[in-house]
């Protein structure tokens, strides 16, 4: 299981039964229902786009004083340059406003920092090289809000500083001729969620003129929701307008680098959603900047000659692979490095290589904090110096803790989930002691759990069809705030399960009742599923739609799979039949013959469990650890599994005394008791009742 806990939620009936009734299909009902929308009506309201952005532009602060800034730099013959940020937002930022500014006949110079060799944000240092090149106005896109001393150092050497950005803002904001970021305190426009390049989109759009409008947003809205879907920004509001326009006009935008970049990565032709510039597009402009190359995906997105184009785009992609074999090489690596490090250095990992690529450790502490279920802090070490990035695991507050070890530390900065830091490298064996002892202390030796949440679970899976699943596309786009759903199937069976993609993935079909399906399960091998063939299983996933040489089917994407929770229908009556036992209740003979144990039966039951729990207190999930105690006991004695008999057994244990036994939902808290001397198992009063309606019913008594 990649999550311990599973927030499955529980839709009215009444309301699924009332959208369907209105022409909503099962599924979507089912997840509007789940999202808290009752009423068709309020369907109809949650599912509408809007069609333009109806906002305007100069209800920002600062927009007014921005646009005659850049106009009148238009209309003296100014050079200016547009300074962005190396990721996908601040890359479609920059292309966006360096092309409008073209269009109006400005000289434009580009600077898009190096991530490993110029850092985040602005420098002086481009910006002295800005000014050598005779630029005299500066415009920045998805960055410079705290750039307060830099813009100070444009000013002393003559160059006006116009700021756009979308993050948080310091106490005092950058001396600059305008300060455009809708997070600014005194700034009262009412959406606040804008990616960089939503507000340099916004920015065109008050330098066009509310005439021009229509026609600037239809030529840059496939840009900008490109970087609003990569920087996982609300999907609500005036950015759900955005990409949803842009994924309508994706098929015929002007920019030819996004043709020849859907063509490279195999989605031409093809429909595209939020999920297509999530998990493709999206990575390949953003290797550009992880591999210090941010300038090539400027270059692809620009040019407007198709034959270079697809050039780049390939050198792109290339780059992406390549990004992708230098990660799986530091996790190798690390994942080494792990084996080495003693148990009280593993609730924090912290890991550190002159051999790692700076670039790319932040998605690597990702993958570890997953594999691992704790925090992790990746240093890339050069010339005495680490520069680190961490990720949080179950809610754990990065930023915190790195505050708490601060004097370690050259500096830091981030958020509670992600961060990033530099420290001296003879201080690393003392950082990793104390975020070690930071995170036993904070969290009592246990971290928050990571929970997935779950829309709905199928009820109704006969009712599952290809254009059920189609219609769910009406939710699009998906992000933050509104997340793509996702499904459980419970006590599903396992028909078959193998290994594709070279062992890096797993195919396996399930069933539930007469109903079958087929599910991937992306980046977990064999060993780390845990599941055969034959296990029954819950599932957590979305829905998948896929064409194959003109063939469309349906599959389960897998997000999360785990020994089902759900009894059978014969376990439910086994668990119900100990139950009744346990609580004196009349039982028929035949009741009594099957619960009927000796003492030697029991035993294996009794090595398997004290082996579980040898180690002290055990929480685990009720039926997948009867189901595990049942097939355990069978392979000890070599006789066949019984449930009914390892239910028994556990109830047992806990009247005598062995165990103390704690229930928690469907979860278990278990642990050994100390016991002094032998325990007569066949003591317990309800063997003896057993023991007695066997004698009586030998007897000829009818009780």
């Amino acid at each position: 299981m990649k999550f311990q806990k599973w927030n499955i939620g529980a839709p009215d009936e009444q309301d699924i039964a009332l959208l369907r009734g209105a022409g909503y299909p099962y599924l979507l009902s089912v997840v509007l229902a789940a999202r808290g929308v009752h009423s068709p009506e309020a369907a109809a309201e949650a599912l509408d786009r809007e069609r333009s952005l109806t906002l305007s532009p100069m209800g920002m602060k600062d927009m007014d004083k921005a646009v005659a800034r850049i106009q009148r730099a238009i209309a003296d013959g100014e050079t200016i340059a547009v300074f962005g940020d190396y990721d996908v937002d601040g890359i479609t930022s920059t292309v966006l406003l360096m092309d409008y500014l073209k269009s109006c006949g400005v000289k434009c110079l580009r600077y898009i920092p190096r991530r490993v060799e110029d850092g985040y944000g602005l420098s002086c240092e481009a910006i002295r090289g800005l000014r050598d090149q005779g630029a005299t106005l500066m415009v920045t896109v998805d960055c410079g809000i705290t750039g307060n001393e830099e813009v100070a150092y444009a000013a002393s050497l003559g160059m006006d500083v116009v700021v756009t950005d979308h993050h948080e803002c310091k106490e005092q904001l950058p001396a600059a001729v305008a300060v455009v970021d809708p997070h600014r305190p005194d700034c009262p426009y009412p959406f606040k969620h804008l990616a960089g390049v939503g507000v340099a989109l916004k920015l065109v759009l008050a330098l066009g003129g509310q005439n021009r409008e229509d026609a600037l947003f239809a030529r840059y809205c496939t840009l900008a929701a490109i970087g609003t879907v990569a920087d996982v920004m609300r999907m609500e509001g005036e950015n759900r307008t955005i990409v949803s326009c842009g994924l309508e006009a994706l098929p015929h935008t002007d920019f030819v680098g996004i043709h020849a970049l859907l063509k490279e990565a195999g989605l031409l032709g093809k429909p595209i959603t939020s999920i297509q510039i999530g998990f493709v597009l999206s990575p390949r402009i953003n290797a550009a900047g992880r591999m210090g190359a941010a300038d090539l995906a400027a270059d692809l997105l620009e040019t407007d000659d198709p034959a270079r184009a697809e050039e780049l785009a390939r050198q792109l992609c290339d780059l992406n692979r390549e990004r992708q074999a230098v990660e799986q090489a530091i996790c190798a690596d690390a994942a080494d490095k792990i084996t080495h490090l003693r148990s009280e250095d593993r609730n924090a990992l912290v890991l550190a290589s002159e051999h790692w690529h700076q670039g790319v450790v932040g998605i690597v502490a990702s993958r570890l904090s997953e594999k691992y279920s704790c925090p992790s802090f990746m240093i890339h070490l050069k010339d005495g110096v680490g520069k680190g990035s961490c990720r949080s695991y179950g809610g754990f507050n990065l930023f915190a803790a790195l505050e708490s070890c601060k004097g370690l530390l050259s500096g830091f900065g981030g958020h509670e989930l992600a961060a990033g830091f530099t420290i001296p490298e003879e201080n690393i064996g003392a950082f990793r002691t104390r975020m070690n002892r930071y995170v036993r202390e904070t969290c009592g030796g246990k971290l928050p759990v990571p929970s997935l949440e779950v829309d709905a679970a199928i009820t109704c899976p006969g009712a599952v069809t290809l254009s059920e699943v189609e219609e769910l596309g009406r939710l699009e786009p998906y992000g933050a705030g509104n997340a793509r759903p996702v499904f459980a199937l419970l006590g599903a069976m396992v028909d078959s399960i193998q290994p594709v993609g070279q062992g890096r993935h797993l195919k396996l079909h399930l069933s539930k009742g007469p109903c079958r399906f087929d599910a991937i399960f992306f980046s977990v091998t064999e060993d780390e599923c845990g599941i055969t063939a034959g296990s029954r299983v819950d599932v957590a996933f979305y829905f998948q739609i896929n064409t194959f040489r003109g063939n469309t089917t349906l599959q389960l994407q897998l997000v999360d799979i785990r020994p089902s929770l759900t009894p059978s229908r014969h376990q439910a009556e086994d668990l119900a039949l100990v139950a009744r036992l346990v609580a004196g209740d009349p039982l028929t003979a035949q009741e009594a013959a099957r619960l009927q144990t000796t003492r030697d039966q029991l035993v294996p039951y009794w090595r398997v469990l004290e082996r579980h729990l040898r180690t002290g207190k055990t929480e685990t999930d009720r039926l997948p650890f009867l189901r595990t105690l049942a097939r355990e006991a069978a392979c000890e004695c070599g006789g066949s599994e019984n449930f009914l008999r390892a239910a028994l057994a556990l109830e047992i244990f806990r009247e005598r005394g062995l165990v103390s036994l704690r229930e928690e939902g469907a979860r278990l808290v278990l642990h050994l008791n100390s016991i002094q001397g032998k325990v007569d198992l066949t003591a317990c009063p309800y063997l003896v009742r057993l023991q007695e309606r066997a004698v009586n019913r030998n007897r000829g008594d009818v009780s």
